[in-house]
């Protein structure tokens, strides 16, 4: 059910994401105009959101069952996004040690220009979180 990649959410974007295997984290993504803010203009909030899951799949590069959460997220909002635009959405490692981590993160549009950039500070999610949550209603997917 996450709003960002979960596929049984009614109203999420149903965002897909890859990784190089080392370092980065990319989707390509166009936002659907049910989600603007300004006509015309993608809401600020579904920017935010789509930086945080890119972002915080870093930790997930090499080991998909190495859960991170975002505990700080900076958004600096560049360039307005038109809706129904083709995006790259792209989340970078900074430095991930031990329990906690840093990584960055943007969104590009088509002609490359960074509309909207990303800092983050995450930590691996608590045990105790996860060891409430079944594996089934995560409905977790690689793709």
């Amino acid at each position: 059910m996450c709003f960002v990649c979960g596929r049984s959410n009614p109203v999420g974007l149903y965002m897909h994401f890859h990784d190089d295997g080392e370092l980065q984290v990319v989707s390509e993504y166009t936002v659907p105009e049910r989600y603007q803010g300004y006509p015309g203009i993608v809401h600020g909030g579904i920017l935010a959101a789509m930086l945080d899951e890119v972002v915080a799949r870093v930790s997930m590069i090499g080991d998909h069952h190495h859960f991170m959460m975002s505990v700080k997220l900076q958004v600096l909002y560049r360039l307005p996004v038109p809706v129904e635009v083709p995006l790259k959405v792209i989340g970078r490692i900074v430095r991930l040690r031990g329990r906690l981590g840093k990584a960055e993160g943007k969104i590009c549009l088509p002609d490359k220009r960074v509309a909207v950039e990303a800092a983050m500070t995450l930590a691996d999610v608590p045990q105790e979180l996860l060891s409430r949550t079944h594996p089934r209603l995560l409905n977790w997917k690689i793709d």
